[in-house]
């Protein structure tokens, strides 16, 4: 019989055995931080599959460095502090976990001095912002931590000049320079909302509603869509990022449509926003950072998310292609240092690394951690809905489609 060795007896004891004639890897397990339960179990159920197949793959060609891999997963729920600080622990706690993988965990990304303190390798693709505040504070001591996902500034400065050149192209009637905000309160939402409305104010727009709601499930937006009525704003923001908040949202909002650009943050990405939406969401306007560039000027991109839907039947939105891409970054840091346990090496190893991903080239800021931005490295995409499908529009780099108008406005 074979004998399972144990985890941390570390590269140096051999990290295989013989028994029978046979050959087996020692196992290390990669955990995974993901929201299984509540509002975002969508986006967990990426998480989940991403990493699962990654692990699939390694352990088909035998493995890395010596070793197979498992997925040790632990729900964060609603990503309270509470509930990512359980979840965090117990990866923590469990014997043979070497490196945390997760989209987001929490929206303020506290769990970091976990890691540091746990000295845990740890990738995530939250908010960056909050990312890099924590670990520009001394980037050697958080050598654990590295984010997938770029500078979130994009999100607050592009938009603007996207719908400028939109209104260029004749597409849409922006002359009033009106916009209507909505945004949810968690970090996530607010920071990308309150950037936005200083980037429209100084080019010149009026900001005529400026509502956030509680962060969680919104049962009903029709008073806050009432002011949107009588405003009459050229373009409309709600940031609220969860996908059945913003196809209620929406829904609601065709029941009497403005003439009036919709711009909603992220959720129209997640595919349980198309299922809920369908053909009504057409003409919806969104964009994404380290989200999958599926075009064919990105071959990798589309080779990926073809491969994706060939073994899920189903599409991927940023975090089944991303976890993936993680998985495969951190098998590449345990080919070069050999030793799963050695994190400090696997962290740098990780840090120095360049990998050409499905969301563009990732490579880390030393100071921040964070993935580099601009459309060289990993670039902010912008996308519309069309029946159901996504039609990357810019930038003109990675674009397929163009910009149609929807057919709820009136072209310019």
């Amino acid at each position: 019989m074979l004998k399972k060795l144990s985890t941390r007896i570390g590269a140096a004891s051999a990290a295989l055995i013989l028994g029978a004639g046979l050959v087996q890897a020692e196992v290390v397990k990669i955990g995974v931080l993901a929201p299984l339960t509540g509002a975002t179990a969508s986006d967990g159920e990426e998480f989940l599959r991403g990493a699962q197949w990654a692990v699939e793959e390694a352990n088909a060609k035998g493995g890395v460095a010596g070793y197979t891999f498992e997925v040790e997963v632990a729900d964060v729920k609603d990503h309270s502090a509470a509930n990512v600080s359980s979840a965090v622990e117990r990866l923590l706690g469990t014997d043979g976990v070497e490196v945390i993988l997760t989209g987001y965990a929490s929206l303020s990304m506290f769990e970091v001095d976990l890691m540091a303190e746990a000295n845990m390798p740890y990738m995530a693709a939250g908010p960056s912002p909050a990312f890099a505040a924590i670990v520009s504070q001394d980037p050697d001591y958080y050598n654990c931590c590295w984010s997938y996902t770029a500078d979130f500034k994009g999100y607050e400065t592009d938009v603007l000049p996207m719908v400028q050149s939109l209104e260029a192209a004749g597409k849409v009637d922006l002359s009033g320079k009106k916009i209507a905000m909505i945004s949810s309160d968690n970090p996530y939402s607010k920071t990308i909302s309150e950037g936005m409305k200083a980037s429209f104010a100084a080019g010149g727009w009026e900001v005529v509603v400026d509502e956030m709601v509680p962060f969680g499930e919104v049962s009903d937006w029709k008073v806050i869509l009432a002011k949107v009525a009588e405003t009459q704003p050229d373009l409309v923001v709600n940031t609220d990022y969860i996908p059945g908040n913003s196809a209620l949202f929406l829904k609601q909002f065709l029941e009497a449509p403005t003439n009036s650009l919709v711009f909603l943050q992220y959720a129209p990405s997640v595919p349980e926003f198309v299922d809920l939406t369908g053909a009504q969401s057409t003409g919806v306007l969104y964009n994404l950072i380290g989200g999958p560039i599926d075009t064919d000027k990105w071959p990798r991109g589309q080779e990926l998310m073809q491969a994706y839907r060939d073994k899920f039947d189903m599409e991927s939105g940023a975090y089944g292609v991303g976890l993936y891409e993680m998985a495969n970054m951190y098998f590449k840091a345990l080919e070069e240092v050999g030793d799963p346990t050695d994190h400090d090496a696997i962290g740098k190893a990780i840090g120095a690394s360049t990998a050409e991903t499905v969301a563009g080239v990732v490579e880390f800021t030393p100071e921040t951690h964070v993935a580099k931005a601009g459309n060289d490295y990993m670039p902010v995409t912008f996308w519309q809905l069309r029946d159901g499908a996504r039609i990357m529009v810019g930038p003109e780099k990675y674009a397929a489609g163009e910009f149609q108008t929807p057919p709820w406005m009136s072209a310019k």
